[in-house]
């Protein structure tokens, strides 16, 4: 499409140049100046003195005539004036007027001979023109009339022309009609010489601003063809109002230049509406149709100059919306893609209830997050598809951004979609497993809780009976066995934690049920036989259960034991029936964990068994985490070497190299920064250190531990990622990164990639923090702790820094300051001893706006300024303003009438920075820091003077005590402790000053 448009202008080009061309040599065909270099402004002054006329008139075969009339002064005109007005005056008829050869007119009735015959010899010697007939209306006095005779007899062959001596205007009629000659001479031409003087500038003067008005249009033209559209929003802008005031400005000239055509051309034709019987001769009739014909060409040329403008406003117009369509393309793909990573980043799996409907939330809060960036992209892709009906140039461009638009967003919705039915089937799944868990656990207590005693009867046995027939039938009402049908059909989407969970349940179930049939079956047998009394001796339940059943009320436990009667011995043999319980009892207790029918035991068993699964539900969660930290570590390896070997690699491919723009030379290291370095780490060392911690992953943290310095490497790549990004945005459209993408099948360009290890830092530290919450054991709780708060101090190292590069106008190394260590935007105001360098600052009631660098040997005053880099986004820079050295420095903690304000003095309080903190937070943690420094500082100042002391014992002995005396006076000035506490009163602040 951009090419048809492109075609279509230079066609319109070419038809403009065209029409100037025509112009340019109608306006040179007019003005001829080959033949009269000069116009009638130049030689003003000699046609004024009107020695020589071009009246209009013509003779018999239509020849121009040229009229020399009676002139005392015609002798005293310079040849120069002479050869310049006779010149001029031969080149203002048409070609064709001028072939035929022109007539002159000499009258020198009042004159000398001797002065005719000297205007002979000078029209004979200089006349530039094919000169036809010369008539001379000889001198009217009768002696001077007679001198010409005989002289003309004499000298006629000297002059070489044809000569035709008129005694009187009747013999000049015989020659020339009345109405080709002007009243002096007996004729009825209407001629006045001012106006034909006038039309003549007149004429000249507009053609001359033809000319120049259609070279400016052809030179507009060649310049809007040769114009490259730009790349962003604002300079399309820009460009598109430049031409569109150039070309407002030649519209204007185009105007201007009509208005004074048909200015002219009313001039010309008003002569003819004078009188009825006017006429107007040859040489008017021919300015009339000059003047016509420039007005038609320039009509024609205007056309021409609108047609293509219309095509060159059409494409700027279509740039625009093309680089704010990529733009709004950039953004919503921008937020669509955090979008996605932060859906990626969901969990699908929860080992609980709550877990699962905290996941189910955290969707739905996204869900509803991304639904106006959702609707933003399907709007950008509804007005990519009207840019395309349109026929916009830029097709090719547009239609690929708007699949991908739509592409993003139903990926985005279908995994949506699937996280939403894996959590939802997996919290019915999770309601259900509870449900089977609590009636065992329920089932459990009802079994324990049957006394034996009352079931050695028919009537307890039925009774019990009952009991048990009742809860087993409330198994069938609530549907448990449709636990199982829900687990075969949810099987493929269920995590391994998750099925485990429903095969512990499954299991918990049937052996619950087992007991609930046996119980039954053994009931059964009581019930339909009688026995005898027999006493019982199997102990009964003696505590309840933490959470009794819902649904079946608690036997009432009997409150005592009857007693034996026997006079036999405590320790007398068990009874064949106490036997018989005592083995089902063991039994029981080996084969189901749950089985609490022993002494003491009920409700124990279960409480244990509760820990055991929140402990391996935790373990699993830990053992997930660990595959995910791994899994994706090995991607993300995997990412870069696609990068190195796909795009850096592929600079120096002779094959490509034609491809590579000029802007990317040599300008890998700016491009890819350190990203070799970041890849032969993983891949070399961190990738195996964590495969190897696979098995334990509770020892994870030990793993940046012990790779802390390594890891700093990311903060040299975030330095350099405005230059990245600055070089992406020259060269990333062009055919190399496309034809490297197309290689690798990259489904995103390489900027997104350059993006991975920015996100992996902060990725390292929200996996460590989920390991710490699954991980209760004191077992690597610590390292994990550490882990993860090293891993923040290494993105807050990395903000810092990119905040550090933007330092402007400081003289000197900042790398001399030592370690940054903090940074941040404050309210400033000054408080000094000698006064104000400034006068604005004794009326500065509102703060100064300063963000601070803190590092170990000073802190940088800076003012931020926000700044726009290549058109894009806009970017901090700090403007150095002013610094304190550390050594120094002092501080005061609290400043009366707000708690969030500290003090920085500096030399004694000479001067004093009152700082005001967004919050306690920042104030405390600024305070905390700068007290390190100074009492870092203050502690390496003693340790020198204790070397000192040293020193001077050994070597200076005579000098002992006065070196003691001297560091006691020194010690004693100094603060002990690093801190000094102001006088304190009724009206004194109370302030804590490290100095």
């Amino acid at each position: 499409m951009l090419c048809r448009l492109e075609e279509e202008e230079e066609m319109s080009l070419l038809e403009l140049q065209q029409r100037v061309d025509c112009i340019i040599t109608h306006v040179d065909e007019i003005m001829q100046q080959e033949i009269r270099p000069l116009l009638a402004v130049d030689i003003i002054e000699q046609l004024h003195r009107q020695f020589a006329l071009l009246s209009g008139g013509r003779g018999q075969e239509g020849s121009p005539i040229i009229t020399f009339p009676e002139f005392s002064g015609f002798n005293e005109v310079s040849d120069e004036d002479f050869i310049n007005v006779v010149t001029y005056l031969t080149s203002i008829p048409s070609m064709d007027a001028a072939s035929i050869g022109f007539i002159i007119i000499l009258d020198r009735r009042k004159d000398k001979w001797n002065s005719a015959i000297a205007s002979l010899a000078r029209i004979a010697g200089s006349f530039p023109g094919n000169l036809q007939l010369v008539l001379v209306l000889k001198p009217s006095r009768f002696l001077q009339r007679a001198i010409a005779d005989v002289s003309m007899r004499l000298h006629r062959d000297d002059f070489k022309l044809k000569i035709v001596m008129l005694n009187s205007l009747s013999d000049l009629h015989g020659y020339i009609d009345k109405g080709q000659l002007t009243c002096d001479l007996g004729g009825t031409l209407d001629y006045c010489h001012s106006q034909w003087i006038h039309h003549r500038t007149a004429i000249e003067n507009f053609a001359l601003t033809v000319k120049s008005t259609a070279q400016m249009l052809q030179q507009f033209g060649t310049d809007l063809a040769e114009t490259e559209l730009p790349n962003d929003v604002q300079c399309t802008k820009d460009l598109l109002i430049t031409h569109t005031e150039k070309h407002d400005k030649l519209k204007d000239e185009l105007k201007l230049a009509v208005k004074q055509g048909n200015t002219l051309l009313s001039c010309i034709k008003d002569q003819a509406t004078k009188a009825e019987s006017h006429i107007l001769n040859p040489d008017e009739v021919e300015n009339q149709t000059t003047v016509e014909r420039l007005l038609a060409q320039l009509d024609e040329t205007e056309n021409a100059f609108e047609q293509f403008w219309s095509r060159h406003h059409l494409k700027l117009e279509q740039c625009l919306q093309l680089r704010h369509f990529e733009q709004d393309f950039k953004e919503v793909k921008v937020s669509l893609d955090g979008l996605s990573e932060a859906l990626l980043g969901l969990s699908d799996t929860g080992d609980c209830v709550a877990r699962v409907e905290q996941l189910l939330g955290e969707l739905k809060t996204l869900e509803d997050k991304a639904q106006e960036c959702l609707e933003k992209a399907q709007l950008q892709a509804q007005h990519g598809d009207q840019l395309i009906q349109s026929n916009h140039y830029a097709i090719d461009s547009i239609r690929p951004k708007c699949v991908e638009l739509r592409r993003i967003c139903d990926d985005f919705s279908n995994e949506a979609k699937k996280k939403r039915d894996v959590l939802t089937k997996s919290l019915e799944i999770l309601k259900r497993i509870d449900e089977v868990n609590q009636w065992c656990e329920s089932g459990v207590y009802l079994l324990a809780s049957q006394a034996v005693d009352r079931c050695q009867t028919q009537e307890g046995a039925e009774a019990a009976l009952q009991d048990i027939e009742r809860y087993m039938k409330t198994a069938k009402e609530q549907q448990l066995s449709h636990l199982k049908e829900l687990n075969n059909q949810y099987e493929v989407v269920l995590s391994e934690l998750l099925k485990s969970k429903v095969q512990t349940a499954l299991k918990t179930l049937n052996d619950v049920q087992e007991m609930f049939e046996k119980r039954h079956a053994s009931l059964k047998k009581l019930s339909t036989k009688q026995t005898r009394p027999v006493q019982p001796v199997a102990p009964r339940p003696e505590s309840s259960p933490k959470r009794p059943s819902p649904k079946i009320p608690h036997p009432t436990p009997p409150t005592s034991h009857r007693k034996t009667t026997d006079n036999s011995s405590t320790n007398r043999q068990p009874s064949d029936a106490e036997l018989a319980k005592r083995k089902n009892i063991r039994k029981a207790k080996g084969g189901i964990k749950i089985e609490v029918m022993h002494e003491g035991g009920q409700g124990g068993s279960s409480h244990i068994l509760m820990n055991n699964e929140t402990e391996e539900s935790l373990s699993n969660r830990r053992s997930h985490i660990m595959n995910e930290l791994i899994e994706t570590e090995r991607l993300y390896v995997e990412e870069l070497q696609s990068i190195i070997e796909g795009y850096a690699a592929a600079l120096d491919d002779p094959e490509l190299i034609y491809l590579i723009p000029p802007s990317l030379e040599n300008k890998k290291e700016v491009l890819f920064g350190n990203l070799p370095e970041i890849y032969q780490f993983h891949q070399k060392i961190f990738l195996k250190e964590l495969e190897n911690s696979a098995e334990k992953p509770e020892l994870v943290g030990t793993c940046f531990l012990k790779r802390k310095e390594e890891l700093q490497i990311y903060e040299k790549y975030c330095q350099n990622k405005p230059r990245s990004e600055a070089l992406w945005r020259q060269c990333g459209d062009s055919m190399f990164f496309q034809e490297c993408q197309k290689r690798l099948d990259h489904k995103l360009s390489l900027d997104a990639y350059l993006l991975k290890p920015v996100q992996r830092i902060t990725k390292y530290q929200l996996m460590l923090k989920e390991m710490l919450k699954c991980s209760k054991n004191p077992e690597g709780t610590a390292e994990l702790e550490e882990a993860q708060a090293t891993v923040l101090d290494i993105i807050k190292s990395v903000n810092d820094s990119m905040h550090q590069i933007a330092i402007t106008g400081f003289e000197g190394s900042l790398n001399d300051l030592g370690k940054l260590l903090m940074q941040g935007s404050f309210n400033v105001w000054t408080d000094h001893k000698k006064g104000h360098s400034k006068v604005k600052d004794l009326a500065r009631f509102k703060p100064m706006q300063r963000h601070l660098f803190l590092y170990h040997k000073m802190i940088l005053f800076c003012k931020k300024r926000e700044e726009m880099t290549d058109g894009h986004e806009k970017s901090p820079s700090y403007s150095f303003k002013h610094s304190l050295k550390m050594g120094s420095v002092g501080i005061t903690e609290n400043v009366k009438g707000d708690i969030k304000k500290f003090e920085i003095w500096y030399n004694g309080r000479e001067e004093v920075y009152i700082i005001q903190a967004p919050s306690m937070d920042v104030k405390n943690t600024w305070v905390s820091e700068i007290r390190k420094v100074l009492t870092s500082q203050l502690e390496a100042c003693r340790a020198s003077q204790l070397h000192q002391k040293i020193t001077e014992n050994i070597y200076h002995a005579p000098m002992r005590n006065m070196r003691k005396t001297a560091l006691r006076q020194s010690d004693s000035s100094s603060p002990e402790t690093g801190y000094r506490r102001s006088d304190s009163g009724p009206n004194m602040r109370q302030k804590r000053d490290l100095g």
